[in-house]
C-alpha cells in the first residue's frame, strides 16, 4: 500500500512539472492580446493551468501525510530509532505484525458451490442411526467448584457408553470413584483476549472456547458436540433421540433461550443458553474451530460465553433451532410448578439443580437429584410427560407428571389451564410476576379449597417393557385449613395413601410428533388408588384412552 502512495506521489510531481510545461507552451501559444477576444483566451489559458497545478500539489500533499503518518510508519520510525544503536538488523515483521493485530471485521461470506455441498457432505444419507458414541461432551467446570459438583455428573454419565471431558481452568487432585467420570482437560489460556465486560468474568472467554478445543482434539466418527455446565443434569437417552430428527452433516446450532423474559431479552431470544445444553454439529463445529479466536475478539464486552458463541454462529448465518427439552432453568425457589407441567416435547435437561428446593419432600437436594434420575433412567422416553384424566363420578381431576408428582383437585380443571405451569418460583434475578417468564404461567390458587392434593414419587421399577411408580401422599400444610373452611366438602381421596402409576411404553417414533399422553383411574383397594397411562388411541378425543 505504500508502495502506491510513493507511485502517486511521484506521478504528481510529474504532473506538476507537465504543468509548468505547458504553461510556458502556452504562453507561447497565447501571445499578448491585441483585442477584448484575444485578452479573454489568454486569461482562460492561464487560469486552467494554474488550476492544474494547484490541484496536483494537493494530491501530492495528502500522499505524503498518509504515509508519513500511518501506523505501519510510526512503528517502524520507532524500530530505526532503536537500530541506530543496534548490531542487529531492522525487524520489519514486527511492524506488519502490529498493523494485523488490529480488530478485523466480520469476514464476507462465500456462496456454496456444488463441490462444497458434496464436501460437506450434506447429501450423504447417514446409514448408521445415532448412538451416543457419536456424540462429544464438553462440561464446563470450574476447579474450585468440581468437588462438590461432580456428584451431578456421576448421576447421568456413562463411562462405557459415553465420549466428552470436564474442562476447567487448573487441575485438580483425582479421588477415588473419579475413574466414573469424563476426563479432566485443562483449558488453554485466554488471557490475551480482551474482556471489558464489568459486571462479567473472563471465565467466559475460556468456555466459549471449549467446542473449538474439543473439535481440535481429532476424535473420529463423531457427528454431534454437546456443550454444557458442570450442573447440569442430562437424558442423554432422549438427547439422542431428539438429534437424530436432524441431519448432522448440515450446520446446526440447537438449543432453548431462558425461561426469563428479562434474561432473553438482554442477551437474545434467538440464543442457545448453555447451561441447558448446546448441540453443535459436527460441520458447524469445524467452521466454529476456523474463525472462533479471531470472531471473539470482535466482541470485548459480552458477557460469558453463551453470547460469544451465539455472535459467532450468526455470523455464520446460521440460526437457532429450538427444542422444548434443553431448559436453562433460570429460576430459583420450589420447581413444583415446572415439573408438573413439562412441555409436550422429550425431556433433555435442567440446569441450576443447586438454585432450587429439594423435587421430593424430606429428601436432601443430593438424594432428591438420585430419586429424580432413577425414575428418568426406569423408563427415560416418558419421563416427565404429562397426563389428565378424570373422575367424574367423584368429580375429580388427576395431573399426572411421570416420574414427579400425582396431583388430584377437587373439581373438574380442564387442560388449558393444567398446561399453564403453576408459578412456585422466581426467576433468576429474584422477580416473581407471571409476566417475567417467556411460558405460560399462572398464580397458585388462592383458595385452600381449589387447590390440589399432592402425591410425590417414593419409588420406581421397571417390569417387562411397562414402568411402575408409588407416589405418596404428601404433607399438607393446609390440611386443617381444607377441612374446616372447604366444610361440607373433604379433600379429595381423604383414605388413600398411597398412587401406583403403571406406565406402557412409547413408540419408537413418539418424540417426533408427541402427544400428552392419555390415562384411566380405577381403585385397587381401600388406600390405594391405581392409573395406568399410555399413548391416546388414534381415534381417543379426550384424556381417557
Amino acid at each position: 500500500m505504500h508502495i502506491g502512495m510513493m507511485v502517486m506521489m511521484t506521478q504528481a510531481l510529474k504532473t506538476i512539472v507537465s504543468s509548468y510545461h505547458d504553461y510556458d507552451k502556452n504562453s507561447r501559444l497565447c501571445p499578448l492580446p491585441i483585442s477584448r477576444s484575444r485578452s479573454r483566451q489568454w486569461r482562460q489559458c492561464r487560469i486552467g493551468t494554474f488550476a492544474v497545478a494547484i490541484a496536483a500539489l494537493l494530491i501530492s500533499t495528502t500522499a505524503w501525510l498518509s504515509v508519513v503518518f500511518s501506523d505501519a510508519t510510526t512503528c517502524c520510525f520507532h524500530h530505526l530509532k532503536d537500530w541506530e544503536s543496534s548490531p542487529h538488523f531492522f525487524n520489519w515483521k514486527k511492524c506488519i505484525s502490529h498493523r494485523l493485530a488490529k480488530v478485523k471485521p466480520p469476514p464476507a461470506l462465500q456462496f456454496e458451490t456444488m463441490n462444497d455441498h458434496l464436501h460437506n457432505g450434506s447429501s450423504i444419507v447417514e446409514e448408521e442411526g445415532l448412538s451416543l458414541k457419536h456424540i462429544v461432551f464438553g462440561i464446563a467446570g470450574s476447579s474450585q467448584l468440581w468437588k462438590r459438583r461432580k456428584e451431578y455428573v456421576k448421576l447421568w454419565w456413562r463411562p462405557n457408553d459415553m465420549r466428552g471431558h470436564v474442562w476447567l481452568e487448573e487441575q485438580v487432585l483425582e479421588e477415588p470413584g473419579d475413574d466414573l467420570l469424563p476426563p479432566i482437560m485443562i483449558s488453554e489460556d485466554t488471557s490475551y483476549f480482551r474482556y471489558t465486560n464489568p459486571v462479567g468474568h473472563p471465565s467466559g472467554l475460556r468456555i466459549s472456547r471449549i467446542v473449538r478445543e474439543s473439535f481440535c482434539l481429532g476424535l473420529s466418527d463423531v457427528r454431534w458436540f454437546v456443550l454444557c455446565d458442570d450442573d447440569t443434569i442430562f437424558n442423554v437417552n432422549n438427547l439422542v433421540d431428539v438429534l437424530s430428527k436432524y441431519n448432522s452433516s448440515e450446520m446446526i446450532y440447537i438449543g432453548s433461550p431462558s425461561e426469563s423474559h428479562s434474561a432473553n431479552t438482554y442477551f437474545s431470544h434467538s440464543m442457545a443458553f448453555g447451561g441447558g445444553g448446546i448441540a453443535i454439529s459436527y460441520p458447524l463445529a469445524k467452521a466454529l474451530s476456523e474463525i472462533l479466536d479471531e470472531c471473539i475478539e470482535r466482541y470485548p464486552k459480552l458477557y460469558g460465553s453463551d453470547d460469544r458463541l451465539h455472535a459467532c454462529i450468526t455470523e455464520l448465518g446460521i440460526p437457532l433451532t429450538c427444542e422444548h427439552g434443553f431448559h436453562q432453568w433460570d429460576i430459583r425457589g420450589d420447581a413444583h410448578g415446572l415439573l408438573s407441567s413439562h412441555p409436550i416435547a422429550p425431556f433433555v435437561s435442567i440446569h441450576h439443580v443447586e438454585a432450587v428446593n429439594s423435587f421430593y419432600p424430606g429428601l436432601s437436594s443430593l438424594d432428591s437429584l438420585k430419586l429424580f434420575t432413577k425414575a428418568m433412567k426406569a423408563d427415560p422416553k416418558s419421563f416427565l410427560q404429562r397426563s389428565i384424566c378424570y373422575d367424574h363420578a367423584r368429580h375429580l381431576t388427576f395431573s399426572v407428571s411421570l416420574g414427579y408428582v400425582v396431583q388430584v383437585l377437587p373439581n373438574i380443571v380442564f387442560p388449558r389451564e393444567l398446561e399453564r405451569s403453576e408459578r412456585t418460583y422466581s426467576a433468576w434475578n429474584g422477580i416473581s410476576q407471571t409476566n417475567e417468564f417467556d411460558f405460560d404461567a399462572r398464580e397458585p390458587y388462592k383458595s385452600v379449597c381449589k387447590g390440589p392434593t399432592r402425591f410425590f414419587l417414593k419409588d420406581t421399577r421397571r417390569e417387562g417393557n411397562a414402568s411402575w411408580g408409588s407416589y405418596v401422599r404428601g404433607r399438607d400444610k393446609d390440611d386443617f385449613k381444607k377441612r374446616i373452611l372447604c366444610f361440607p366438602l373433604l379433600p379429595p381421596l381423604r383414605n388413600v395413601g398411597e398412587i401406583r402409576v403403571a406406565v406402557q411404553p412409547l413408540s419408537k417414533n413418539w418424540h417426533q410428533v408427541p402427544r400428552r399422553l392419555c390415562c384411566r383411574q380405577s381403585q385397587a383397594g381401600k388406600e390405594i388408588l391405581q392409573i395406568s397411562v399410555g399413548e391416546c388411541g388414534k381415534g381417543t378425543f379426550s384424556s381417557v384412552y
